[in-house]
């Protein structure tokens, strides 16, 4: 994919959640195409061990600050890209109100310094704004079945409010703002107990403990690798004109639960039981993105499999914890055969 950069061929862009998952990768990937790039970050949920390999470089800034707070930087960015508030539910519960105020008043902030700069602006939204949809798979045009008063709405309504920001200056004319709908994202530095369902199953399974399942485990989800994402969000900062809509950013493959356990063990080598607990309040049961839009308009798709992206994220892992990993067979012939497909950004 070929990206076109607003203004100059290497950007200064800043990337606020740049110490998170998602955000370390796309640091790394906007570094390799020659950006200079600035990552704010309140380390709430970050991590500095995600920028180890990028702490020292001559186009990094490392800065510390929550978007909560107006910051004056010092200097102008042409592009902005918003990524700061926490993604997975034990941690957006945690701290609702601040969960709530990051994507309200953090949001505000952010879009009023691509104001002042002329930056370009991408917003990380969340397929989270469908709620516990009615209409599968999701299109943006959807509006939504979210409940607005529950222990998730910190951070599904803090994300729809957000994205009426953007869209409020985008027709006021006062900013080029454009916004991604993420579908899950799974990969390398995702926090091990960060509790979301690829990393508790990897986590569980290297630890030969049972898989924690909730709900029947016939719910499903669609899993994008990160250096997909990354390649999805880079192409929605890029693409002229705005496209002036909100643009679903996932993998359409769809998996149950249960689906995922038995990859997870599969590609483990393990044989850990598989235990059931209670759904959380305002779960999804259903989760698929309709990509149609991003095709058109970003010419954008994921490439990598879900084996295949699993096999790198159970690696990363078994390194972060120090566990020593059989690899079945199945998992050393997919190794062996030439090319493969995790040769995208951020890998």
């Amino acid at each position: 994919m070929t990206l076109t950069l607003t203004r100059t061929s290497h950007p200064t862009v800043l990337v606020a959640g740049g110490a998170g998952f998602i955000g370390s990768h796309l640091c790394e990937a906007l570094l390799l195409g020659g950006s200079r790039v600035i990552c704010l970050d309140s380390f709430r949920t970050g991590s500095r061990a995600n920028l180890r390999a990028l702490i020292g470089h001559r186009r990094f800034t490392l800065i510390e600050h929550d978007i909560c707070t107006p910051i004056d930087l010092g200097t102008p960015v042409d592009q902005i890209y918003n990524l700061a508030c926490a993604a997975s539910p034990p941690r957006y519960q945690a701290d609702p109100l601040h969960t709530m105020m990051t994507s309200v008043s953090g949001t505000a902030h952010l879009l009023a310094m691509a104001e002042n700069s002329g930056a370009r602006f991408v917003q990380a939204s969340t397929s989270e704004v469908y709620g516990d949809p009615e209409q599968h798979p999701q299109h943006e045009n959807y509006w939504g079945h979210v409940n607005c008063t529950g222990p998730r709405a910190c951070y599904d309504e803090g994300k729809r409010a957000a994205e009426a920001l953007c869209f409020d200056f985008v027709r006021g004319k006062r900013a080029d703002a454009r916004v991604a709908r993420i579908f899950n994202t799974y990969g390398p530095r995702m926090a091990p107990d960060d509790g979301r369902i690829v990393s508790n199953l990897i986590v569980q399974a290297l630890g030969g403990s049972a898989l924690t399942i909730y709900g029947s485990g016939c719910q499903t989800r669609s899993f994008c690798y990160v250096s997909d994402l990354v390649c999805g969000l880079m192409a929605l900062m890029a693409v002229d004109p705005n496209p002036g809509l909100p643009i679903n950013l996932g993998n359409p493959g769809e998996f149950t639960i249960l689906e995922l356990a038995e990859l997870v063990l599969s590609q483990t080598g393990g044989s850990s039981p598989i235990v059931h607990r209670p759904l959380p309040v305002d779960d999804p049961q259903r989760r698929r993105p309709d990509i149609g839009r991003a095709k058109t308009m970003l010419r954008w798709q994921p490439t990598v499999a879900l084996e295949a992206g699993l096999e790198h994220t159970i690696d990363h892992f078994a390194a972060e914890l120090g566990i020593a990993r059989t690899i079945p067979a199945a998992a050393s012939e997919r190794r062996a055969r030439p090319g493969g497909d995790l040769a995208a950004v951020g890998v």
